[in-house]
């Protein structure tokens, strides 16, 4: 396809803007004839009018790839991952290797070839190292122990388990919250840098640490920088590299998760979505469950083996759900309480979503001061909102008209806190389930 092809597609789209295989078929052309800026618009424009469509989803990503976005691609692509898409590991799996990650790239690649053999790239086979190793489809569990199990979360011919990243984010990346990065550098950071003066006191350099709050607010994202901070290996766990229909399988996979942070210590361990895997046994009727339970209680125990130099971090946003043996000493027997952005890490936040958009002088604490308790999802929200206002006014005067102050405020106003919800049930919990003082930093926030 041609330049003249592109243009005449913009014309047709220009006379039928809502048309949506029109400008699935002017993202495709765009990115085939090298304009990524240009398709990552229309792909953007395409996945907010369909969040569900798997192909432009996969293109945006490829699109953010080809522009060096890699973290982008890989948000992307790890929620279609999380959705069972196996097209999507494969294109993962490419982005790992470009990060270096070799070895979660081969855990991706090897899941999306066992589920769907046609997805074989003999190159990036290649390059993953697995063009001479046969990939056993993982339709159950295997009957002779010995024989690796590949579809077992991490398990590799000759590998003990993943190989954790190097986290190159710090704190000083994290927009304000400087109360909340102070309490963690005094409750984590310190006692992994001098575990010698922890030790002189008979205390171990590591345990765990729970961290709660509304959702889209940056749990993850501080987890990550605890590890840079402290320079500590980061291995981030989700619900569905542990849970396993087969029983039994789940506790395997927990245990070799937590043998590979302890063969690379220190190590940061990070848990997302912890509630699903430590919910309270109180509430399930099924023991599969509980053995899961059961299976983590004892990992974080270190019940036979050495958690010294292992920092478990963990995610949720709802801690009231959790079984009560998770907080005692020794587990996740320190509670942070993670709120929304406060006013400077909004401005930070607005900036950084402003970056190469075309704007003008725009007032980035001005914003901040008008979305109080917005979450850094719904900052984003917020700059959609604008943007998408300038997309319509752009296509029908074919002029470029930079993002004002004036656009994101009343794209602001617009737009509500998700937040709001998360905060109504938290405080119902802060009033009437707070005996042991467990939510008193949230008590605090919310001035009761």
């Amino acid at each position: 396809m041609d330049a003249d092809q592109i243009r005449s597609l913009r014309e047709a789209l220009a006379h039928s803007p809502g048309n949506v295989p029109l400008r699935r078929m002017l993202a495709e052309a765009l990115f085939a004839f090298g304009q990524m800026v240009e398709a990552e618009q229309e792909l953007l424009q395409l996945v907010r009018s369909d969040p569900t469509h798997e192909a432009t989803r996969l293109l945006l990503a490829r699109c953010y790839r080809a522009q060096g976005k890699g973290s982008a691609a890989a948000i992307v692509l790890e929620q279609l991952v999380a959705q069972g898409s196996l097209r999507a590991r494969v294109e993962l799996a490419r982005v790992l290797l470009d990060e270096g990650n070799v070895d979660e790239a081969r855990r991706h690649y090897r899941k999306a070839v066992e589920g769907d053999p046609t997805l074989r790239v003999p190159d990036l086979a290649e390059r993953l190292g697995l063009d001479a190793q046969p990939v056993r489809a993982g339709d159950g569990p295997a009957d002779d122990d010995d024989e690796v199990d590949t579809s077992q979360p991490f398990a590799r011919p000759g590998s003990d388990g993943p190989v954790p990243i190097r986290s190159d984010v710090k704190f000083v990346h994290v927009g304000g919250m400087a109360a909340l990065k102070d309490e963690i550098r005094k409750k984590i950071v310190l006692p992994m840098q001098r575990p010698e003066v922890y030790r002189a006191y008979g205390k171990k350099a590591g345990g765990g640490i729970l961290m709660y709050g509304p959702p889209g607010c940056g749990k993850t994202f501080l987890a990550k920088a605890t590890a840079g901070e402290v320079d500590a290996g980061f291995l981030s766990i989700g619900i569905h590299d542990v849970l396993d229909m087969w029983i039994g399988k789940s506790e395997r996979n927990l245990h070799s998760i937590f043998e590979a942070a302890r063969a690379h210590k220190p190590c940061v361990l990070f848990f997302d979505e912890v509630d699903a895997l430590g919910r309270a046994r109180s509430e399930m009727r099924h023991g599969a469950g509980r053995e899961t339970i059961n299976q983590f209680l004892a990992e974080l125990d270190g019940l036979g083996a050495d958690n010294e130099g292992v920092l478990v971090l963990a995610a949720t946003n709802a801690p009231w759900h959790m079984d009560s043996a998770f907080r005692r000493p020794g587990r996740f027997d320190r509670v942070i309480f993670v709120p929304p952005p406060d006013e400077p890490a909004r401005a930070d936040i607005v900036r950084l979503l402003l970056a190469g958009k075309p704007q003008e002088d725009v007032d980035a604490v001005a914003i901040a001061k008008k979305t109080d308790r917005f979450s850094g999802a719904d900052l984003k929200a917020v700059v959609d909102r604008a943007i998408e206002a300038k997309l319509d006014t752009a296509m029908a005067s074919g002029t470029i008209d930079p993002l004002r102050t004036k656009d994101l405020l009343a794209a602001a106003k617009a737009q509500k806190p998700t937040t709001s919800e998360w905060f109504t049930a938290a405080r119902n919990h802060v009033l009437y389930a707070n005996e042991s003082g467990l939510y008193d930093d949230l008590k605090q926030y919310l001035r009761l």
